[in-house]
């Protein structure tokens, strides 16, 4: 059974678009600890090849990634 993930923050960008979501992301992220959950809600296009990208080339980890319609929920990791 796998553990649920519990999230520290919230970050909520629907009905924002690029570059709001990752630059939402990256701030909220900056506020908690090493490896600490940020959720962030998404429902622009971009947004789930946007933050993939960002949290790779950064050294986060997405620990958990849903689609529900349109919009995503990601679960990321603080890695460093």
């Amino acid at each position: 059974m796998k553990e649920d993930i519990k999230p520290s923050v919230v970050v909520d960008c629907l009905g924002l678009y690029c570059p709001m979501p990752i630059a939402m992301t990256r701030e909220a992220i900056e506020k908690i600890d090493v490896g600490e959950v940020l959720l962030v809600e998404a429902d622009d296009p971009a947004a789930e090849e946007d933050i993939r990208r960002w949290a790779n080339r950064v050294g986060h980890e997405i620990v958990k990634f849903e689609k529900d319609g349109g919009v995503m929920r990601f679960s990321i990791r603080k890695m460093k």
